[in-house]
């Protein structure tokens, strides 16, 4: 086919037809056309010559032009589309580097080969048009809710006609088992949308936690107003869910607005997630009162909190324990998903049980250590005090509140307890020299003998191998090991080091060693300040 005897509007009329079929600028479907008649031409008239083609938006003609360009005589390499200055006057008047002539040439016959070629041309770039437009509609898209019609279900996977696109429901990512027929309506959480070589593709959910407090947005109009917030969600997908919730307007209960009329607004979300339970907790920054709130219906006795390790411990009535776990663990495991915070359930019973044997093991080192009877290292214990370093350096007046105990006992008890640390401490530093520690790390600040010796048997001995230590090294940490936190424990935890202290140490130990720059460090904390004042300011304008 000859480009010119063939209609030249029939370009344009095609060029708009495959436009708005895939929805996409006609411009661009114009523009593959040219490349592919390019293509073409030069398979026609040469590979190495550059040809380009022009069509005319308005008439559909094709103009083949050749391009040549000006060029040093020494970087002249192709001799089709590149000449010298002493040839291009020939053409030009005044030739100059990187100007380019331009010349029209005759258009080329289709054939068969070609006419595929630039049909598969086309196909491409208006393909490559077609997911940029997919992607840039739907990019912005996610975190929201977008209602769909099922295409089609493969391998448990749901395909989901979006509109101007297709998502992906995964199987892992329906409710239960949620089974689909093609033209099914169905409501889903644009969770991600990414750009792959396969085009776009738009990753849709119904499990996120996500998608049940955009619901209750949709329900809620406080939520939507921001009076009321969604702090937190926690849920088993078409089994339990609970809900966070926190009211900054004083006449508005938070729990209640989400109930809705004779629950009404709760309702509505828990039909759409297949009949999901859902608890609605009122919100506290104070995460122990937080924690007895998600733990309903179960009540609670007592509740110690431990921030360094994420973990919190509950205390409840034996009777209470089955349903503060709740069926196969369902209402601890969600409690501990909206806290962020491991929890230990002991009932009433068994916390007396290891309160009196934590009892018992301090009353037997007092009465080892300090050479006392029964009764007076229970009083000890009973008013606290949990071992000799206590005992050895507290204030005179805090052993003087035990009943029976004057100056001179509580001077006595001072004095055994500093002997006994020293000569433990002496016989530490025997152990150390064994072991063959250094001076430079029995002299560093901050570590006891017995330290030295838990670093020692470890094997660091000296300061240079206490400052390439990490600080969890030391202190201890957790760490998450097939989704299970799992504790990991520190040379000096069991000399009560935590992680800050172990920071501080080993990076004054690098300092004293010459590796770090205190003036660097000082820059640094400056910079990281000025960062969280403009953050501030920045928050306060908004």
């Amino acid at each position: 086919m000859a480009i010119t005897s063939a209609n030249q509007l029939e370009l344009l009329q095609t060029a708009e037809a495959v436009a708005r079929e895939k929805m996409i600028d006609p411009g661009l479907v114009v523009e593959a056309m040219e490349e592919s008649l390019a293509r073409a031409a030069k398979s026609r008239y040469g590979a190495e010559m550059d040809i380009r083609v022009s069509i005319d938006r308005k008439t559909g003609r094709a103009t083949f032009t050749r391009v040549r360009t000006v060029v040093e005589e020494e970087e002249l390499e192709n001799y089709q589309a590149e000449m010298t200055v002493q040839t291009a006057k020939q053409y030009m008047a005044d030739p100059q580097i990187g100007d380019t002539f331009v010349e029209e040439v005759p258009p080329v016959e289709l054939g068969r080969i070609a006419a595929q070629s630039a049909k598969q041309v086309i196909l491409q770039k208006v393909r490559e048009a077609e997911r940029d437009r997919q992607y840039d509609e739907f990019k912005d898209r996610a975190g929201t809710i977008i209602n769909g019609q099922v295409k089609r279900e493969e391998y448990g996977n749901v395909i989901v006609d979006v509109g101007r696109g297709e998502g992906i429901l995964r199987r892992n990512e329906k409710i239960g088992r949620e089974s689909y027929r093609p033209g099914d309506r169905i409501r889903c959480y644009i969770k991600d949308v990414r750009r792959e070589t396969r085009g776009p593709q738009i990753f849709l959910s119904r499990t996120a936690p996500e998608f049940m407090a955009e619901l209750f947005k949709m329900e809620v109009p406080e939520i939507y107003d921001g009076i009321i917030e969604i702090k937190a969600v926690a849920r088993d997908p078409g089994s339990r869910a609970k809900i966070g919730v926190v009211s900054y307007d004083g006449g508005i209960d938070p729990v209640g607005a989400c109930v809705g009329m004779r629950g009404s607004r709760v309702q509505a979300v828990v039909n759409e997630l297949q009949g999901e339970k859902i608890d609605i907790i009122p919100w506290n920054e104070d995460m122990p009162t937080f924690l007895v709130n998600a733990l309903q219906p179960a009540e609670v006795s007592k509740v110690v909190l431990d921030e360094d390790a994420e973990r919190i411990e509950v205390v409840v009535p034996d009777d209470q324990l089955s349903l503060a776990i709740g069926r196969r663990g369902q209402n601890v495991r969600l409690a501990s998903q909206l806290t962020s915070l491991d929890i230990d359930i002991l009932t009433e019973e068994e916390e007396s049980a290891r309160r009196q044997k934590e009892f018992e093991i301090r009353t037997k080192l007092f009465m080892e250590t300090l050479d006392l009877d029964e009764f007076f290292a229970q009083l000890l214990v009973s008013e606290g005090f949990t071992n000799l370093e206590e005992v050895a350096y507290v204030e005179l007046d805090e052993l003087l509140v035990i009943d029976g105990v004057d100056e001179d006992t509580a001077g006595e008890l001072q004095t055994r307890a500093r002997e006994y640390l020293e000569e433990q401490a002496r016989k530490a530093l025997a152990r150390a020299a064994e072991l063959g520690v250094q001076q430079n790390l029995i002299d560093f600040e901050g570590l006891t003998p017995q330290m030295v010796v838990a670093l020692a048997e470890d094997g660091v001995l000296s300061l240079e191998d206490f400052a390439t230590c990490a600080d969890w090294e030391l202190a201890g940490g957790w760490t998450s090991v097939d989704g299970q936190r799992v504790k990991d424990d520190g040379l000096l935890e069991p000399h009560g080091v935590d992680l800050e202290e172990a920071q501080n140490m080993v990076m004054t130990a690098r300092i004293l060693l010459g590796w770090v720059d205190p003036t660097e460090l000082e820059t640094e904390e400056d910079a990281e300040e000025g960062e969280e004042a403009e953050t501030a300011e920045g928050t306060e304008e908004a």
